[in-house]
């Protein structure tokens, strides 16, 4: 399935040009989120999704959905959300984690008719700093030089999918 499909360039537009709320994320069990709300103020921060030694398997995914639900309820509707596209991770239990986040992401937003958007890690990172394989260091300095204080790479991440985002109309400019 290509996510890329899910938003059009006339939904898109309207969605990053007005005043609509817009999510992105980067997923992982310590979670990057950024988030523009419809009165055009920027939050970010992280969540974890780390189970506990009595969660079943799927936990973690469900308590993402319910994060979602209540980001959705408490600062939106959620109008877009883009996410980090990740093609290599550096182990499996990694790799298992995303493809289980990006499931439940992408199933929320199926059902809500939200759209959504990967955008692959290499574009981040060029569009943040310059570079596409600018390290973690590098990242958190580009999106401190904006002005947001992240406290860790996945924030950083974040608010840099979110800049792209709004800065390339959804890299349609």
């Amino acid at each position: 399935m290509n996510t890329q499909a899910h938003i059009s360039g006339d939904a898109l537009a309207s969605t990053l040009g007005g005043a609509k709320t817009v999510l992105a994320l980067d997923l992982g069990t310590t979670t990057g989120w950024a988030l523009r709300s419809a009165d055009g103020l920027i939050t970010s921060g992280t969540v974890s999704f780390k189970p506990s030694r009595y969660d079943g398997g799927g936990m973690r995914y469900l308590r993402f959905q319910n994060w979602l639900s209540e980001m959705d309820r408490l600062s939106g509707p959620i109008a877009t959300i883009f996410y980090e596209e990740v093609r290599r991770h550096a182990g499996t239990d990694a790799s298992h984690v995303y493809g289980g986040l990006m499931a439940t992401l992408t199933a929320w937003a199926e059902m809500r008719g939200v759209p959504y958007q990967g955008v692959p890690v290499g574009t981040i990172k060029k569009h943040a700093t310059g570079k596409g394989n600018a390290s973690k260091a590098m990242m958190i300095e580009a999106v401190s030089a904006k002005g947001f204080f992240p406290k860790d790479d996945n924030e950083a991440d974040a608010i840099a999918i979110l800049h792209w985002a709004l800065e390339t109309k959804g890299g349609l400019k």
